[in-house]
């Protein structure tokens, strides 16, 4: 099984209007709802992937029970904790060619609510061989709180993925994650330096504290270092769409192969053709999978 951690989960919200207008009044044409948050994302990718998954975080009040039924309702396990506090919403309002988004600060998390988690997540990561941890944390969570959820992991025998930024990024680093996945502005606030091109990160990846490293560039493609060797995988064009749930795909594509325990080779093919297929999805968290195979025959890797 396939454990995933949101702990700054979202109700992801997307007005559809035709024009917006500041300091005017709309009418919304539609409204959509979703349940959010990056590993709730990989969680969905990974249900579409088949893998056996269980969206596991930290949801409270009236939004939080309405992420769990939403999760529900596309058929993803969870096994989320309550809290007191409202779980964040994502307001996004989408017109045909742009769209705003207005992000929610995420819920107060209470020191027994965390040791809660914490009790749930010790349970959890027992039937899990595969552990991924996602996203920004809410306030509350101590900012070591990967570091302390890789350790319990791998005392529980799981393997982690590990999907963050800033401090929480650099404290989980610390436990030496089986994989870490940053993006070029992570690796660079990592590194202290700007790496806008894969070519130019080969050094960085090798410096971080992880077991194995896979950097994404955007259209450039994906970079791993890893025990197997380094290469560098792209498309020869750039896929049109929404990125926003590109990263989760790679992610998802990652433990799954991880899980799968696939060549390092095949692995990274997945990541960029099911980060591309989620670049064309309408949504962040879903992808259509002829897609992602007719990618995944156009995708080249180097090694490096």
């Amino acid at each position: 099984m396939i454990l995933t951690v949101t702990l700054n989960a979202a109700l992801d919200v997307t007005y559809r209007i035709p024009a917006l207008v500041p300091g005017s009044t709309h009418r919304v044409a539609e409204v959509a709802e979703r349940a959010g948050g990056k590993g709730v994302n990989v969680a969905r990718v990974l249900r579409a992937l088949g893998d056996l998954v269980v969206a596991t975080g930290l949801a409270g009040g009236a939004c939080g029970a309405r992420i769990r039924s939403l999760l529900a309702a596309e058929g993803v396990p969870e096994a989320f904790v309550p809290i007191a506090a409202e779980s964040r919403r994502t307001v996004v309002v989408a017109e045909p060619d742009a769209a705003t988004g207005l992000w929610e600060p995420g819920p107060r998390v209470t020191p027994d609510e965390w040791k809660a988690f914490l009790s749930r997540f010790a349970d959890l990561v027992r039937g899990a061989a595969v552990v991924v941890l996602s996203g920004s944390l809410p306030p509350g969570v101590p900012t070591d709180a990967y570091r302390v959820l890789i350790e319990a992991a791998r005392d529980a025998n799981a393997r982690t993925v590990l999907d963050s930024s800033s401090e929480p990024l650099r404290h989980g680093l610390s436990a030496r994650p089986d994989l870490v996945k940053p993006n070029a502005e992570e690796l660079a606030g990592l590194v202290g330096q700007a790496l806008p091109r894969p070519a130019a990160a080969v050094t960085a990846v090798h410096a971080l504290e992880a077991r194995a490293v896979v950097a994404s560039f955007g259209p450039a493609g994906l970079l791993a270092r890893t025990r197997q060797g380094s290469w560098h995988g792209f498309l020869p064009h750039p896929v049109a769409g929404n990125p926003t749930g590109a990263g989760d795909a790679c992610v998802a594509a990652l433990a799954h192969g991880m899980i799968h325990r696939r060549p390092w080779p095949e692995r990274l093919t997945d990541a960029v053709a099911l980060s591309a297929a989620a670049v064309r999805a309408p949504v962040a968290g879903s992808v259509d999978l002829s897609d992602y195979r007719r990618l995944r025959r156009a995708v080249t890797l180097k090694e490096l």
